[in-house]
């Protein structure tokens, strides 16, 4: 059985997000895993994430976002031994729910170029204690 990949968001998931948090600030824990070739481009997927993170930087930067951590994980200190790490790990800060919201339902915003450089991700709403 193959294995289930996760690149674009879940409508069902974004409404539930937007109707439930709160007017805190908030960061989205990206976990990317990319592909070894993009084959509409060439590009090896980190190359390819690279690309989408050049243009949607715009995006991040009109919507306020902050890119707190961008890097790719070492070693598992807490955790099995045997699990693949994930390739990269992205934290972005928004100041509230709306600017998210408002830059992935931006026109022009490159949500695409992120599917195609990624075999799978996570992106996961973190809000402070």
């Amino acid at each position: 059985m193959d294995k289930q990949s996760y690149l674009n968001i879940n409508p069902d998931q974004v409404s539930d997000f937007a109707k439930k948090a709160s007017d805190l600030p908030v960061v989205m824990l990206n976990l990317v895993k990319y592909k070894a070739l993009v084959p509409e481009s060439g590009m090896t997927g980190k190359e390819a994430y690279k690309e989408y993170m050049r243009k949607a930087m715009p995006f991040f930067q009109k919507a306020n976002a902050e890119v707190l951590f961008y890097g790719s994980p070492k070693h598992m200190l807490i955790g099995p031994e045997d699990e693949s790490l994930w390739d990269d790990v992205l934290l972005v800060k928004y100041n509230a729910v709306s600017d998210f919201m408002t830059m992935v339902k931006a026109e022009g915003y490159p949500a695409y170029l992120r599917a195609q450089a990624l075999e799978d991700s996570r992106l996961i709403h973190c809000e402070p204690n």
